[in-house]
């Protein structure tokens, strides 16, 4: 599932994607200050200058004009974007300083206002998110910009009514490509596959600010059309990302996610292995690992597993990310299922949207704690969301908690969506159904 984190960084993207969203996350498509904030007057690089030779450009420019504060706004959007294309965590600790340096300046400047929402919801303060972008926006009432921010912190809060309220004025303000990809993402959550795919491809005929922009985008539309298991679909997607910014990471790991539901394990698990040599992020290895263990590499897959937590302890001792719901997954599957719902229930009482539901449904499953894990699986659901995982966990723990007619109910639809969804999950869906049908077989066997 994709995630507005991802949006920002792989989410996490997300995150979370968000999403991303960005995760993110996200993992997660535009970075909205540059998208919609154009750069210092005074600064004239080119149309066609990389992101990095507008940053020289820009230092360049500072040391000629300290006190400029659009450039410093600028130079941390830069940093921003750079951190994007090369997955490198380092660029938003620079962008930080030069906003914290505009703002130094001009603590009224709404540019690095809203550069701070950005960064805050990188990582995983939504709540954080949401004041910096509200603060951007009363600096600068008109501009669509902060709704951005504003969005995605809204939604990965759980405050659904008051996110479609905020879309709606953005998209009104300005039908582009951070607009539409968000409402995409919000229709996905309500479980509108066709109409998130219609705004995917508004989205990606608006255009962005950058190639990476557009490519984010097109692997969105590649995620989702995997999500509605039209493989060859997702893999032109991936493809025409590839094609706009060559090498981008998410586009990468997508192929590699198609070769792995084609039961190409081998080069699914090396795609994998090469995006982490670039980028460790937590879901660039949760893949790399369900690939191993389906492949049977328990070896590779329990090296893998200490990577995890050596990247996550990173993330969140030194950079500060919020990863409850990442946390809580792993944990369930494999770890401590008891520090699963620790996690799980911190990640709820923080942001309670979906995929915290969902986080903490799958620890409580694994706690055996059934009846508890189908509430929380009910929650995740609510919307309508249609994401295969989802299903597969809202299934597993109605099967839990005695419901085996909800369990088959919704293990059918995750596998009816993309029989294919994981090589590690999808196989245990198909055993928990035969599970399930047992018990019926023997009894129409005995009539």
């Amino acid at each position: 599932m994709r995630s507005l984190l991802k949006l920002f960084v792989p989410l996490a993207v997300f995150a979370v994607a968000l999403v991303l969203l960005t995760s993110l996350n996200g993992g997660d498509g535009e970075t909205p200050v540059l998208a919609d904030r154009p750069g210092p007057a005074s600064l004239d690089v080119g149309p066609n200058a990389t992101t990095q030779e507008a940053i020289d450009a820009t230092l360049e420019a500072i040391e000629t004009e300290p006190g400029d504060v659009a450039l410093q706004a600028s130079l941390g959007d830069l940093y921003y974007q750079r951190g994007r294309e090369t997955a490198d965590a380092t660029f938003n600790a620079k962008a930080l300083v030069a906003y914290e340096a505009a703002l130094r300046l001009d603590p009224r400047n709404a540019g690095a206002t809203l550069g701070l929402g950005t960064l805050a919801l990188a990582k995983h303060d939504f709540a954080g998110g949401l004041r910096w972008g509200q603060r951007a926006l009363a600096l600068e009432p008109a501009s669509v910009a902060p709704y951005a921010a504003i969005v995605d912190a809204q939604v990965e809060l759980g405050r659904y009514g008051d996110a479609k309220r905020s879309l709606q004025r953005m998209v009104g303000l300005k039908p582009n490509l951070a607009s539409y990809s968000r409402i995409s993402y919000f229709r996905e959550l309500h479980g509108d596959l066709d109409g998130a795919l219609e705004a995917l491809e508004l989205a990606a005929s608006a255009g962005g600010g950058t190639a990476e922009n557009v490519a984010y985008v097109e692997t969105l539309l590649g995620n989702l059309q995997f999500q509605r298991g039209r493989i060859g679909a997702a893999e032109l997607a991936h493809r025409a990302a590839l094609n706009r910014a060559p090498g981008f990471l998410n586009a990468r790991v997508g192929l590699a996610t198609i070769a792995a539901s084609r039961g190409n394990l081998d080069a699914a698990i090396d795609g994998y292995r090469r995006a982490i040599e670039v980028s460790a992020v937590h879901e660039f290895n949760v893949l790399l690992l369900e690939a191993q263990l389906a492949a049977g590499r328990e070896a590779d897959a329990e090296q893998t597993k200490a990577e995890i937590r050596k990247y996550q302890a990173i993330e969140r001792d030194q950079r500060g990310v919020d990863t409850d719901v990442e946390l809580a997954i792993f944990e369930a599957e494999h770890g401590s299922p008891e520090r699963a719902v620790e996690l799980g229930r911190a990640a709820v009482a923080t942001a309670p949207s979906a995929p915290a539901a969902d986080a903490y449904s799958w620890a409580l499953t694994h706690a055996g704690r059934g009846a508890e894990a189908l509430r929380w699986g009910r929650r995740a659901l609510r919307l309508g969301s249609e994401d295969p995982l989802f299903l597969y966990h809202a299934g597993m723990a109605a099967k839990a908690a005695g419901e085996p007619a909800l369990a088959r109910r919704w293990l059918e639809r995750a596998l009816a969506r993309n029989p294919r969804f994981s090589p590690w999950h999808a196989p245990r869906a198909r055993a928990a159904l035969r599970a399930l049908d047992a018990p019926r077989a023997r009894g129409d066997a005995g009539s």
